[in-house]
């Protein structure tokens, strides 16, 4: 089995939401051992976050943190790495020339977990950040796979909603208005939506005509292949 390396802590119930994915999803491949996981927990300062989630800016500051918890993961042990949060793969080209062992993009596997389910179209739930970045978009684009966007106000509604979701402060409504923002997607003809922001996955959401494919899941699995080398 090869060590897994997680930067994360951003946030921490999808970090631990992630470590449990991969523990499971493990053994139920491999009922023999227990995969071999490391954890950086980004001791990041809370207006830094902030910033980035509910005004999209100053996402520069969060690199000397990735940096840091790339270098401690490799100098103990960790084979390849993983980041399970979306918007700050911005930087996953710097993370990847700071090591010298693979880090696993969430980007590319969502966008070759779509590819391989022949989607053409998806509704995108994701951080401002992300989308101003084009992160998706780039590798979408390459697919054939066109994304659809939420209007501003929509927008800025789930800004608020990932917020409070980092720092564990979420409650029924925001799934319930969540769920609202979706239902719009259906309007448009799309009928597959991203969870592009891995803290998303938090609120569990299902929908009755829409599919809806988490990327935190698709990174867990990408990851669990790596361990067992598959």
């Amino acid at each position: 089995m090869k060590t897994i390396g997680i930067i994360g802590g951003l946030g921490p119930e999808t970090t631990a939401e992630f470590y449990l994915e991969i523990l499971f999803s493990c053994h139920q491949k491999n009922k023999k051992q227990r995969p071999p996981i490391l954890i950086w927990n980004v001791p990041l300062d809370l207006k830094i976050e902030e910033d980035l989630l509910l005004r999209s800016k100053g996402e520069e500051r969060y690199l000397p943190f990735l940096i840091d918890a790339a270098k401690r993961l490799e100098n103990v042990g960790a084979d390849f790495l993983v980041l399970p949060c979306n918007t700050l793969h911005i930087f996953i080209d710097d993370i990847r020339k700071a090591v010298d062992i693979p880090v696993l993009s969430i980007l590319e596997e969502t966008a070759n977990f779509l590819k391989k389910k022949k989607i053409k179209r998806v509704g995108m739930l994701a951080t401002s950040a992300s989308l101003q970045n084009k992160l998706y978009e780039k590798h979408l684009v390459k697919e054939g796979i066109e994304q659809v966007i939420p209007n501003d106000l929509d927008q800025a509604r789930i800004g608020k909603i990932i917020s409070k979701l980092v720092v564990s402060r979420h409650a029924n409504k925001d799934r319930e208005e969540l769920l609202k923002i979706i239902d719009k997607f259906e309007k448009k003809g799309v009928s597959t939506v991203l969870l592009a922001c891995t803290d998303l996955q938090l609120l569990i959401p299902e929908h009755s005509s829409l599919e809806i494919f988490d990327t935190m899941k698709i990174l867990a699995d990408a990851s669990v292949d790596e361990i067992l080398g598959e």
